[in-house]
């Protein structure tokens, strides 16, 4: 009876040992699907012919898809690629539309989880950013936009369902990125701010 006692004993410590090992994030990944309103913020200094036009510039909102995929370095901390594509139209109120343009801003955070595996799993994070602008359309000739670096910031939270590796999710991000536009061989430039909030709800799967 000893024998049978001390026996099932192991079992159980050996599958709680298990249990725990599958429960931590640590080594696991998450994947997200989200609907992100991009929301810029943006200004800019518009010259031409070296003459600058002044006016208010605004950058128009757009609702994307994003995907995202973290990896836990340990219990806390995580690493997650964002991936999505938008496209906003540039505005000026002296010059009217400048241009339609579209934009790919992969961005790179680390974050820091703070309850990771209880019912509500918050989390904060801070990172980098590179934005490509491409396929811009304008009526001014040979319009360019600079790819340029910039920051991110990141705020949120993961909500498990039941006791599934599935859990909605909600996520605030605060990008700060910029550029530079040419156009009219150099007669018209430009250098201008986005830094859009990023506000995003979604799904994920943590495996």
């Amino acid at each position: 009876m000893k024998l049978i006692g001390i026996a099932a004993l192991l079992v159980l410590t050996g599958g709680a040992a298990v249990a725990d090992e599958l429960q931590s994030p640590a080594g696991h990944f998450q994947l997200r699907l989200r609907g992100v309103g991009v929301l810029p913020v943006a200004s800019a200094n518009i010259n031409i012919s070296g003459a600058n036009i002044g006016g208010q510039t605004s950058a128009s909102d757009s609702f994307v898809p994003e995907a995202d995929l973290t990896y836990f370095i340990t219990d806390n901390i995580a690493v997650e690629a964002i991936a999505a594509i938008t496209k906003h139209t540039v505005r000026n109120a002296v010059a009217g539309t400048i241009s339609n343009v579209w934009l790919l801003p992969p961005t790179v955070t680390v974050q820091y989880h703070f309850n990771p595996t209880g019912p509500v799993r918050p989390y904060v994070g801070a990172g980098v950013n590179y934005t490509f602008f491409y396929n811009p359309k304008s009526t001014l000739p040979n319009i360019g936009f600079k790819n340029s670096f910039g920051w991110a910031l990141q705020a949120g939270a993961d909500i498990p369902i039941a006791d599934k590796p599935y859990f909605l999710n909600l996520d605030v991000k605060k990008v700060f990125m910029g550029t530079r536009i040419r156009a009219s061989g150099g007669a018209v430039q430009a250098s201008a701010r986005l830094n859009p909030w990023l506000i995003g709800a979604g799904v994920g799967w943590r495996f």
